[in-house]
Parts: C-alpha cells; structure tokens; sequence
C-alpha cells in the first residue's frame, strides 16, 4: 500500500510546476486529487501563465498512475469558485484527507515604496488570501468526515526571513505562516494538523523568468539562466542554486501521510540550508 492509500488530496496550482508535481508524487502513493488552477494570466506577473492544457496535462499523468482525479479551472480570489471546485471533488471522490495550499505567484521586483497598488493587493489576495479561501473550503469536509487530516501550505523561506525588492511577497509569505500557526491550534480538537513548507528557489516557471534573473543580478543588463544559478548558489549552505519540485513533494508527502501524525504547528524549510547560512 501507498503512503497516502486511499486518500483524498486537495491541491491548488496544480497545471504545473510544483502543483503537478504534488499530484503525482501523492497519486504515486495511492491518493485521488481534486485539483484546481487559474489557467490564465495574472495582471503584471512577470512570466506565461498555466494553460487549460497544462491542467490537462496534470490530468493525464495523474490518470496514467491509475487514479482518479478531478480538475477544475479556478481562481483562489474567487471564494465561490474555490468552494464549488471542492465541494464537487467531494462528491465525485467521496472524501477529503489532504490539503495543498499551493497557488502562488512571485510578482514583480520592485522597491517597496514603488510597489503600485494594485500589484500590492493582488500579491496578498493570491499568495495570502488566496490560502485562506482554499483552506476554509476543505475545512468543513474535513471535520465533518471525522477523519482527521493534513493541511500543508506552502509558503518559502521568504516567510522565515526578509528579501530586499519584493516586500510584497516577503509579506504575504511570512502572512500564511501566521495563518497556519492559528489554523494548527484552532484543528488540532479535530486531528487536522496544519503545517507549512519553506522552499529555497525551485526550478519552475516561477523562478525561470527574465524577472527573477534581474532581480539576482541587478548588475547585469541581461542576466542569463547561469547568471541566476551563480547568484542563487550564494544563498544556499549546500552547493546548488535551486531543488526540483519533487523535493517539496517529497516533504509533503511526509507531512500529509501517518508518518508525520504528531507533527503539526512546523514551517518546514526545504532549502539547502538557505535559513541557517
């Protein structure tokens, strides 16, 4: 039997990336998913969105493991979408076990002072509200089954410390840490253990952007992938510039699974040693 036979996973984000990823690895492991994305570009982010096609994708490589899987385009700022995409997974699933808090966006670099409006309230509504909405649709699933579960957030190691040029995602990072610390005590009568994951970069999309380059070498005019990696390196205790996605899976899959079952209350790094260097 699997880690996570016979559950119920919940992921946001899931067209690619780190979203994909998390389906996969727990689908591998004997879990169904309800998986929901935006599918369509985010006002002044810096890199191409996911596609419906991408989510489909997600879908077939999830269905080839030989499990179920229920994908549905949704946006995490619209609390009606998100509930209705969790309330049908459940129908069609018959239980939920396993929450990813997962969509995000990294926005772009700028000097806090010179952050526009829109993009400030933007970044919080996704990447801070965006968890909270995701998550207080599985709640009542969750406790109503009696099953206990796991809530896992990802958040970045940008929630555990400061980054200079992009206060706007420090913030909302450091915000869901707050918000799963209160989730971990307020479910905790229900078994439901929340905890969060504190990533280093990931080579994903979300990094792998013109964007993301400059905002690591501001010294150069075009900084190339190498560049970044060179920059990034500089960050991390062990000598890499980033973890793949299947890393971060790899720890929610430990914390979603029985293994982890007193564990709850944790911002885990997955880092290379990012926040002790």
């Amino acid at each position: 039997m699997g880690r996570v036979e016979g559950k119920v996973a919940f992921i946001t984000g899931a067209a690619r990336g780190q979203g994909r990823s998390h389906a996969i690895r727990l689908a591998q492991e004997g879990a169904d998913v309800i998986a929901i994305d935006v599918c369509e570009a985010i006002p002044e982010n810096p890199y191409d969105p996911a596609t419906e096609e991408d989510l489909a994708e997600t879908v077939r490589q999830v269905e080839a493991l030989d499990r179920r899987i229920i994908a549905t385009k949704a946006d995490v700022r619209d609390f009606a979408q998100v509930r209705a995409a969790v309330d049908e997974g459940v129908a069609q699933l018959g239980r939920l076990d396993i929450v990813s808090a997962n969509a995000g966006i990294s926005g772009r670099p700028n000097k806090s002072q010179d952050i526009p409006d829109d993009e400030w309230s933007n970044m919080l509504d996704i990447n801070l509200s965006g968890v909270w909405r995701s998550v207080k649709a599985a709640i009542p699933h969750m406790r109503e089954a009696g099953n206990g579960g796991s809530i896992v957030i990802t958040s970045s190691d940008a929630g555990l410390f400061a980054y200079e040029n992009i206060s706007h995602y420090v913030s909302a990072k450091h915000g869901v840490i707050g918000l799963m610390r209160t989730l971990a005590l307020e479910l905790a009568p229900d078994m439901i253990r929340v905890n969060a994951i504190c990533p280093t970069t990931v080579d994903t999309d979300m990094v792998q952007n013109e964007a993301i380059y400059r905002l690591f070498r501001p010294d150069l005019e075009a900084p190339t992938k190498q560049d970044f990696a060179d920059a990034a390196s500089q960050m991390n205790a062990l000598p890499i510039p980033w973890v793949e996605a299947v890393d971060i899976s790899n720890a929610l899959l430990f914390l979603a699974s029985d293994e982890a079952r007193y564990i709850t209350g944790v911002a885990l790094p997955v880092d290379a040693g990012a926040a002790v260097k």
